[in-house]
C-alpha cells in the first residue's frame, strides 16, 4: 500500500468529518461507535465532488491509500483506498475499530477466524465472504477483525475508511498481518 497525504478540503468532505465527529464520544464502545460511523457514512458513499480527481486514480503496483482527514484529538481518521482490478489487502486486524463503505465500483472481504490446536498449531479459518457494492458500508471492532479484502470487480473501487486511529501518525491501521496456514472447515478448539 502506498500513502498519499491530502492537504484540500471541499464542503463535503467537510460535512463528511461533521457527521463523524457526532458519533465519535467518549463512553461508546467499539462496536457501537463503528455502527453509528457505518450509519453516517453512507449517505457520502458514491456522491460526486467528495474525492477529487487524484484521488481516484490507482497505482498499478499496490492499492493506494489517500489520507482525507486527521481528527485533531486524534479519534478517528478518513482514508480512501483506490484498488485496481485484482489488488487486495494481506491477511490482516487492526489496531482500532474500522468502517468501511464502497464509494465506487465493489469489494470482497475475506473474514477469517484465528484458531491454535495441538494438531495443527496456530492456523485460519475462513469465515463469511461479503461483496459490497456502491453504497454499502460494514463495520467492524477488534477483537474479532481478521480479514482480507479486495477489489472483486473489473474496474476501479474506491472505498472510504474510517478508523478509530490517527492514521496521519501511525500510516496504517493495520495492527499485524497473519502468514498463517488456512485451513477450511477445521473443527472448534
Amino acid at each position: 500500500m502506498t500513502t498519499m497525504r491530502t492537504g484540500h478540503r471541499n464542503q463535503r468532505l467537510t460535512e463528511l468529518a461533521d457527521a463523524i465527529r457526532d458519533c465519535v464520544r467518549p463512553g461508546h464502545g467499539q462496536a457501537h461507535t463503528a455502527e453509528l460511523v457505518r450509519e453516517a457514512l453512507r449517505p457520502f458513499l458514491g456522491v460526486p465532488g467528495l474525492l477529487r480527481e487524484e484521488q481516484r486514480r490507482g497505482d498499478p503496483e499496490r492499492y493506494l491509500q489517500h489520507v482525507l482527514h486527521v481528527e485533531p484529538d486524534a479519534s478517528f481518521s478518513v482514508v480512501a483506498l483506490v484498488w485496481l482490478p485484482g489488488q487486495q489487502t494481506p491477511i490482516h486486524d487492526h489496531v482500532a475499530w474500522c468502517v468501511t463503505g464502497v464509494y465506487q465500483g465493489a469489494e470482497s472481504e475475506q473474514h477469517y477466524e484465528l484458531r491454535n490446536s495441538p494438531e495443527d498449531g496456530p492456523h485460519l479459518v475462513p469465515g463469511a465472504l461479503v461483496t459490497n457494492h456502491e453504497g454499502e458500508a460494514c463495520g467492524f471492532a477488534p477483537p474479532g477483525d481478521i480479514h482480507l479484502v479486495r477489489n472483486c470487480g473489473q474496474d476501479t473501487a474506491i472505498s472510504l475508511h474510517v478508523y478509530g486511529a490517527d492514521i496521519g501518525e501511525l500510516g496504517t491501521s493495520v495492527r499485524r498481518t497473519y502468514d498463517l496456514p488456512v485451513r477450511s472447515g477445521a473443527a472448534a478448539d
